[in-house]
């Protein structure tokens, strides 16, 4: 098998049908994207250089590399993909001279505010069209302990305007709901503060934040609570320094090559390099009840993270019962997964699904859309969603709206590869902000894919 290198996609619309033959070969997918945001924003906080590679290169995180270089770091790329960050130092950022632009990310968005609570710096936060829909009040309301001032459109909704507080008090916070966004905004803002940040989630979430805390030199410890829960406390004012960082693969990316493997019938695909983080991993489980074939090979560690590579190869799925309580290591992965529940045999549940209606669109109501319009019966019971499975026959022939969402996007393409009629996609310029490359990657395992 030969190893490809996603790059360029197309943009636009897209009509998706089933391909002329199995999906075979070993590829790449880009890096982690949690992990990508934070590498750049924590170097940009460390003294010295560090050193990224397998940095994603998609929109979201040039948006946060451009925030970093308007607050002061100075951040470059060299030709073999490696990238440079010149930190400015804890407390040194500088206020930016103009909008700071996010574009379509909200991780960007809500662990940029935390950072810029904490300094004595005015600044204004602005996004496209989607992210100007999004909640900003879920991380202002905690923020706001720290003496900082928020200004937002009605609801909570950027454009944000932000005045830092040079001497930020420390928080302590319990999350309402479980969001490792929201845990890592206050954690960020209480590396500016004196004494301890604590930050109490009901269940654990991705833990990329505190894992990079430790790794540039913060004190960081986390206590399980009696309930399932965990209690992070963070020490304010660290000295931190630059450390080199290794990216893995995003196993949220990696979750589109690896359904469409499952489902399209003789496929054999080999995934490299994923990160294997057991907070992010919950939709590997969830394929394995489901009697997907599923192997990891070559399990290690690389820069503080466990990777391997994922081994993949077309399997009869059967209807699965997913639990509330995994939802925070899946939480990207629901329309993907609810593809593969469609197409399985038997009645899926997938359980405490609230999170997704926060999401780049209200992923809920367009997840079930995307079924419905071709030809999949489901019903929404509370947050809770309820497919039934077609047992490999999917009728397909409808549009699917992705409401600027790059992972309704690339479900639906992987949808088209097993339906029995056409599926068209209203637009998928949006993939290229997690995913670039994603369509020359797919084609190269034989998708099919074009404009």
């Amino acid at each position: 098998m030969t190893m490809t290198q996603p790059s360029a996609s197309p943009s636009s619309a897209l009509r998706v049908s089933r391909p002329a033959s199995s999906l075979n070969g070993k590829i790449a997918v880009p890096g982690d994207k949690s992990i990508s945001h934070r590498a750049l924003m924590f170097a940009a906080l460390a003294k010295g250089e560090t050193r990224i590679v397998g940095l994603l290169e998609g929109e979201d995180v040039l948006r946060t590399a451009a925030a970093m270089r308007a607050l002061g770091a100075k951040i470059s790329r060299e030709d073999d993909g490696r990238w440079h960050v010149h930190g400015c130092g804890l407390g040194e950022l500088q206020e930016p001279a103009d909008v700071l632009d996010m574009g379509n990310s909200g991780t960007a968005a809500r662990l940029l505010s935390g950072l810029l609570a904490s300094h004595g710096i005015m600044s204004v936060m602005t996004g496209d069209a989607s992210l100007r829909r999004r909640p900003m009040k879920r991380v202002m309301d905690p923020l706001a302990g720290t003496g900082a001032t928020f200004l937002a459109r009605e609801g909570g909704r950027l454009p944000l305007a932000i005045q830092g507080n040079e001497q930020p008090a420390p928080l302590s916070y319990r999350l309402p709901v479980a969001s490792a966004q929201v845990k890592s905004a206050v954690l960020l803002a209480g590396l500016n503060a004196e004494g301890v940040t604590q930050v109490e989630e009901p269940v654990p979430t991705r833990d990329h934040t505190e894992n990079m805390l430790r790794h540039f030199g913060a004190h960081v410890t986390v206590d399980e609570t009696p309930d399932g829960g965990r209690i992070i406390r963070l020490e304010g004012k660290p000295r931190l320094v630059a450390r080199d960082v290794t990216v893995p693969g995003d196993p949220s990316s990696a979750a589109f090559v690896l359904v469409a493997a499952l489902l399209v019938p003789g496929s054999d695909v080999v995934i490299s390099n994923v990160g294997l983080n057991l907070l992010r991993t919950g939709l590997f489980t969830t394929l394995r009840e489901m009697g997907g074939r599923l192997d990891i090979l070559d399990e290690r560690t690389e820069g503080g993270e466990p990777v391997g590579d994922l081994h993949v190869r077309a399997s009869s799925l059967q209807a699965v019962d997913v639990p509330a309580d995994r939802a925070p290591s899946m939480i990207d992965e629901y329309p993907i997964l609810a593809v593969a529940a469609a197409y399985a045999t038997g009645i899926s549940r997938l359980r405490g699904l609230e999170e997704l209606r926060v999401k780049e669109s209200d992923r809920l109501a367009s997840t079930v859309a995307l079924l419905e319009n071709n030809g999949v019966r489901t019903r929404i019971d509370g947050d809770d969603l309820i497919i039934h499975g077609t047992g490999g026959h999917i009728p397909g022939g409808g549009l699917v709206e992705t409401h600027m969402d790059h992972r309704l996007a690339m479900s639906a393409s992987v949808l088209g590869l097993v339906t029995e009629k056409p599926v068209d996609i209203d637009d998928t310029a949006f993939i290229d902000t997690s995913f670039p490359g994603y369509f020359t990657l797919m084609n190269s395992l034989g998708a099919g894919f074009s404009a």
